[in-house]
């Protein structure tokens, strides 16, 4: 997966990829020829005490170092570029791939977890491809230059480098064979600590009502003890490999010192050559050691890999169509056909059997016990699921075969739990309509009977709204997302249990004023209230995913018994009647 993640994103960097190569070539081999260099003044200027040869020499090498400063810096430069597009693609790739899915898939992984992906992933797999430019490409060609350097040198002390290169490798491989499963197991961690804590912080109110502080301290500390214990594990592994590259380094300069001794006393050595040879060893264990840093990269930034190829390679159970319908021949209307839907694994469906019609000027309404399936229905229309039976059309079109930009222009929903984004008052209404004016935005305030309470904002329109609203009370907000939804002036307005934050009063006004706006519309309501729907035109009572009544207010009091209980629970007979 990891190789397949970074083969994908990197193809638009080919030609940055292909000038790192060079330029890193060329630095690593400057690198290779200093040594050699270094040993020539040694044996041919100093010994003989030659001056002008050591100058001469001299300012070879330093030509040599400036241009592999050089090309060292380029490399660099481009590496950093590579890797921050890299992960500026991929996470653009997973961002664009979230918003395509559907609530199943979201639901499959949860929000905790997508944004692990996002970031920390993410992070982990591009700060890989920034040392591979910069390491990966330098290790091999420093190894296979340094060992054919060293050869070159003095053939007879090849074999320290046959004994501390495998030497070295073991001893990595061991340590990192290792670490794997701790990285797997970071990653599940971390997401496990992130869906506590933003599940603690989106109910900080409930946890203090219910004086439930301890016992999430406690649930928080457990997942973070857990993290710590995995991570401290990873943490000792990798701290054993540099003590074990450096033990092996160390040992192979004191055995080249030693037994290169030998040779120089016997003259079968020079002094400078075996300067050089030491030079050349400790190159080719820094390769070592570069490519070890690497190897402490790539197990946990495999485990990220294939995290982000998950969600990457999830297919959403909403399918665009292939052949898409861009033009429709009827406006505004809806009709379900004998809908059914189930969720995945589940034994019975939560809705079944669903048919109405409804056309322009035209009120449903759906109402029923909890878990009746009401929500499930309006999620429907605007393909939030798919149905698993039957069909949903509008504007006389299977809303699977309906262009998905054409069905959401014509659909404005208001959901059951409303939602309002970071930013101000106008920002969040402008969701609706990117270019409606300010005297629009206050004509939908007043429609949803917003227009005291934004009024009175020191700010107005550009008052500030916190992420989800949370600065607002939970009718404001519902007002709010009721003010969105009329900015956009659709066909068809979906009411998923929007009224239920605003008292009696405020619900009948705003009902009130909603029957001119939507005179042309089609309108259906999902709601828990008689008061809220007893004006619909059609009223369908759902008990367990299917209908048990249908008709109006006044039919459905004389004909629908699960209706009546609903009735009398909320009315007193005399306002029933």
């Amino acid at each position: 997966m990891l190789l397949r993640l970074v083969g994908i994103h990197l193809r638009p960097y080919r030609s940055w990829l292909g000038l790192i190569v060079l330029f890193q070539f060329v630095g690593t081999i400057g690198a290779l020829y200093l040594p050699s260099l270094n040993a020539d003044i040694i044996d041919k200027g100093i010994v003989t005490g030659d001056i002008g040869y050591i100058v001469r020499t001299g300012a070879i090498m330093l030509g040599v170092a400036f241009v592999q400063i050089g090309c060292s810096v380029t490399a660099v430069w481009f590496s950093a570029r590579t890797a921050m597009g890299f992960g500026r693609d991929v996470r653009a790739a997973i961002f664009y791939r979230v918003g395509s899915f559907s609530q199943r898939e979201v639901q499959h992984f949860g929000p905790p977890s997508l944004i692990t992906r996002e970031t920390n992933d993410v992070q982990q797999v591009q700060m890989l491809v920034l040392m591979s430019c910069t390491l990966m490409v330098t290790a091999p060609i420093m190894m296979v230059g340094g060992i054919i350097m060293a050869m070159r040198e003095d053939l007879g002390l090849s074999w320290l480098i046959a004994v501390a290169v495998p030497l070295l490798v073991v001893s990595i491989g061991f340590v990192v064979t290792r670490m794997v499963p701790s990285f797997r197991k970071m990653q599940v961690r971390i997401d496990e600590v992130n869906r506590l804590l933003r599940e603690q912080i989106t109910g900080v109110r409930v946890v203090r009502a219910f004086v439930r502080e301890p016992h999430e301290t406690e649930r928080f500390g457990v997942a973070n003890a857990e993290l710590t214990d995995v991570a401290t594990r990873a943490g000792r592994w990798m701290a054993a490999m540099f003590p074990t590259v450096m033990l092996v380094a160390n040992l192979s300069s004191v055995a080249v010192l030693w037994f290169g001794g030998h040779r120089v006393d016997n003259g079968q050595m020079q002094i400078g050559a075996l300067t050089a040879y030491l030079s050349y060893l400790m190159q080719i264990l820094m390769s070592v050691m570069m490519g070890t840093f690497m190897m402490m990269m790539i197990p946990r930034s495999a485990v990220c890999a294939d995290r982000i190829m998950e969600v990457l390679e999830t297919d959403t159970s909403v399918v665009p169509p292939a052949e898409p319908v861009t033009e429709v021949g009827e406006h505004g209307t809806l009709a379900f056909h004998h809908v059914e839907f189930s969720y995945p694994g589940a034994d019975v469906p939560v809705v079944r059997d669903l048919s109405f019609e409804a056309r322009p000027g035209q009120t449903v309404a759906v109402i029923g016990s909890t878990g009746a399936g009401k929500s499930t229905a309006v999620n429907l229309v605007p393909r939030l699921f798919d149905v698993t039976g039957g069909r949903v059309l509008v504007d006389g079109v299977d809303v699977r075969e309906l262009d998905p930009d054409l069905l959401w222009s014509a659909v404005g929903l208001v959901p059951q739990k409303a939602f309002l984004f970071s930013g101000t008052v106008a920002s969040n209404l402008r969701y609706g309509d990117p270019h409606a004016t300010d005297e629009q935005l206050w004509e939908a305030l007043e429609i949803a009977q917003a227009t005291d309470f934004v009024h009175a904002m020191p700010q107005g329109l550009e008052a500030p709204i916190a992420q989800g609203g949370t600065n607002v009370s939970g009718g404001q907000r519902q007002r709010l997302a009721i003010a969105r939804a009329l900015v956009r002036k659709p066909e068809i307005y979906l009411f998923d249990d929007a009224f239920s934050a605003l008292d009696l009063a405020t619900d009948a006004r705003l009902r009130t004023a909603l029957r001119p706006v939507t005179r042309d519309a089609t309108v259906l309501i999902v709601a828990q209230r008689i008061s809220t729907i007893r004006d619909a035109d059609l009223i369908l009572v759902l008990e367990d995913g299917a209908v048990v009544g249908r008709g109006t207010h006044e039919q459905l009091l004389a004909t629908c018994g699960t209706y009546q209980e609903i009735v009398e629970s909320q009315l007193s007979a005399e306002e029933a009647a």
